[in-house]
């Protein structure tokens, strides 16, 4: 609707008696109708953490082809109660749980094999997995019953290894995403009271962004079902809520500065639609093509979450633009109840963000400077910080599987857990062994098993140092250059460790990757909304200290309050595509109404106008938006606690810092050649940044 008439004549039906009405019936129908479509359709199980093309993607795609591919070893870890040495009694107990193990698992159970300090034993159960981490996790809890019913009363056991760890994990997240979603309503809902101070009108966006979360939910399942995608179903939500809620406080806070001069309800209506479209469209295009820039990652779980992601922001956009406004029409005036704003009335709207933004036009050397030493001491955060968490930090609930794996490690080599796997070609197979055997920090390495035709063998080491340590992921590095130089072998390492390594050598190529272009997308639209160059490199620029501050801080925050030694990841990168894309909405949508202004007042009064009238739904939105990601600290995933505590902590210093002082000092300082290669039809001019009174009326 680039055509201003049509787009008038769009927003007077939409908002009209009849119109609005209309598009509640037409709204309601398609929503019905695509919730039946898609109900029952679940994406993929979260399960790839290395790059496709990465060698231990290949290592698993060969153990696939070995007969015993569906089996896996699970752990049963045994020490006393007291931390005494086990004694023969202790190990007699231990060979009598044998058959209970065998009959719960249908497979012959191994061991016991005792440490070389006497004071634990490991039973080697193999076991056939179930096809996701819901099957397996309740053929886990069958086995630690059957255990617990046969279980000698001095002994403490714990089952674990590399599948339970997993099916822990899966059983930690049963009814998360509820917990989530609930603890996101509920937050949502008491900011919009807040906000409105209304009993009524928190109810009609709540009600909006909440049904376009759960169409979004079912969308972006099918949307992985089809297309073999893995993401995290709880940063969508929190992507719905947050970006439409944000929607809907624009439109909403338009709305009622137009009742403040329009009798006509349905007229003031219109009016905020028309005029809060262009900002809300820009915002969603730039988020959704910058999420879209994810498809580009080798990442698995990064690579998938681009397009649902984008989609339910389509959802939350289409959602607020033509669903809210027909509902607001119906409601009218009378939504705002007890505060109904009237013609004529002002009430006080945005003096004290005039009196701020005011203050910073007049000082604003000052202001920047304090404001970005603010960001530099937040930056510093990222001293120190790593990147990358072991499989037991990756996790903040307590799970049997984790203590195992603490006991097992303390008293057998601490890789017995997570062993290292090589596929070989088989003839070359001592000569692999020989190779793996000889690298530094190797226990043993020895041959498991064989392809039918006996073309590839599998061969499992063992190592001496923690997985994912840096002595073990550098060991894996000197694996690879072991077996690899071994000429016809065509020898690959895999499993665990690797799979890590790999993971954190293909993250890193995606920041780099992904980064650029997210800044890209966001300089393409700024320059269009904007017609002007310098002004979008500007607002770049601020927009990326702002989030190297955030994630800064928030790394810092993370080892200090929650000892967490590291980043996750997928954390760096998904911090900073949420930090800039999100951070741009709000650049869009005080920086459009400074453009609209300064075509009437000058640059240095457009921007004290804009931030008048946007600093309090800037910050309503920012507080919105903030609190909604930290929900995700419910979930025990450590990369989404983290994910949320930065993007909240950046989001309310962009809210207050960014918006509310450096692009109004940097706007003060660059004056009207912010605008450049564009120019404006300045009628008043920049004398006065205190002045109260648009020029205009239609604006």
């Amino acid at each position: 609707m680039a055509n201003p008439r049509a787009r008038i004549r769009f927003a007077d039906g939409l908002t009209s008696r009849r119109g609005a009405w209309v598009a509640l019936g037409l709204a309601l129908v398609a929503m019905v109708s695509l919730f039946g479509l898609f109900s029952g359709v679940e994406a993929p199980q979260r399960t790839a953490h290395a790059p496709v093309a990465s060698e231990s993607h290949r290592v698993d795609e060969l153990l696939a082809t070995f007969p015993d591919a569906e089996a896996q070893s699970m752990l049963v870890v045994a020490s006393r109660a007291d931390s005494a040495t086990l004694g023969e009694a202790d190990v007699a107990s231990l060979e009598g749980l044998l058959p209970v193990l065998g009959a719960s698992t249908g497979t012959e159970a191994n061991g016991p094999l005792v440490s070389e300090d006497g004071a634990a034993a490991v039973i080697v159960v193999p076991v056939r997995l179930g096809g996701d981490g819901t099957e397996t996790a309740r053929i886990v809890e069958e086995l630690r019953a059957d255990i617990a019913a046969s279980a000698p009363a001095d002994l403490v056991l714990h089952v674990t290894g590399g599948p339970v760890f997993g099916a822990d994990v899966a059983s930690a997240f049963k009814g998360a995403d509820v917990t989530l979603l609930l603890v996101t309503i509920a937050i949502v809902a008491v900011l919009l009271i807040v906000t409105y101070r209304s009993p009524v009108l928190w109810l009609i966006p709540l009600v909006v962004v909440a049904l376009a979360d759960g169409l979004a939910g079912r969308l972006t399942a099918a949307a992985g079902s089809a297309w073999g995608l893995e993401f995290d179903a709880g940063i969508i939500s929190v992507l719905v809520f947050g970006a439409g809620t944000n929607y809907a406080l624009l439109l909403i806070s338009r709305y009622r500065e137009e009742l403040l001069r329009e009798a006509d309800h349905r007229v003031a209506l219109s009016r905020a639609w028309r005029k809060t479209v262009p900002a809300i469209l820009a915002s969603n295009v730039t988020v959704v093509v910058a999420l879209l820039t994810l498809v580009l990652a080798a990442i698995p779980m990064t690579r998938g979450l681009g397009i649902p992601a984008a989609l339910g922001l389509l959802v939350a956009l289409v959602a607020v633009l033509f669903a809210l406004p027909p509902l607001l029409a119906v409601f009218g005036r009378r939504v705002f109840w007890p505060f109904v704003p009237r013609p004529g009335a002002t009430g006080g709207q945005g003096r004290g963000w005039r009196t701020v933004a005011a203050h910073v036009v007049r000082r604003p050397l000052m202001s920047l400077l304090a404001a970005l030493t603010l960001l530099g001491v937040m930056a510093m955060g990222l001293i120190g910080t790593t990147v990358g968490l072991d499989q037991l930090e990756k996790f903040r609930v307590e799970s049997e599987s984790a203590v195992g794996l603490e006991v097992l490690s303390e008293h057998f080599p601490p890789g017995e857990a997570q062993p290292i796997l090589i596929v070989t070609n088989g003839e070359y197979t001592d000569d692999v062994v020989a190779a793996a055997t000889g690298v530094d920090g190797v226990v043993r390495a020895h041959p498991t098993g064989a392809t039918a035709d006996g073309e590839l063998t599998r061969v499992m080491v063992t190592s001496e140092y923690v997985p994912s340590t840096a002595e073990s992921l550098q060991q894996i590095q000197q694996l690879r250059d072991a077996v690899h130089a071994v000429a016809g072998a065509d020898a690959l390492v895999g499993g665990a460790v690797a799979e890590d390594l790999d993971a954190r050598v293909g993250s890193e190529q995606d920041l780099w990757l992904v980064a650029p272009l997210v800044l890209a997308v966001c300089f393409v639209v700024l320059v269009l909304l904007l017609r002007s160059i310098v002004a979008p490199v500007l607002l770049l620029a601020v927009n990326v200290a702002s989030a190297v501050a955030a994630i800064g801080a928030g790394a810092f925050l993370s080892r200090i309050l929650f000892d967490q030694p590291a980043l996750d990841l997928q954390v760096p990168l998904l911090a900073f595509l949420f930090l800039v894309a999100l951070g741009i909405d709000y650049t869009i949508f005080l920086v459009h109404r400074a453009r609209a202004e300064a075509e009437y007042l000058g640059t240095r009064a457009g921007m004290v106008e804009a931030v008048a009238h946007t600093g309090s739904v800037i910050t309503s939105a920012g507080v919105v938006l903030a609190a909604v990601f930290a929900a995700l600290g419910v979930l025990p995933l450590v990369t989404l606690s983290q994910l949320g505590l930065i993007v909240g902590l950046g989001v309310i210093v962009d809210t207050l810092v960014v918006r509310t002082v450096i692009v109004p000092a940097v706007f003060s300082l660059v004056g009207d050649r912010i605008w450049w290669p564009g120019r404006l039809r300045s009628r008043i001019g920049d004398a006065n940044v205190d002045s109260r009174e648009p020029a205009a009326a239609e604006r």
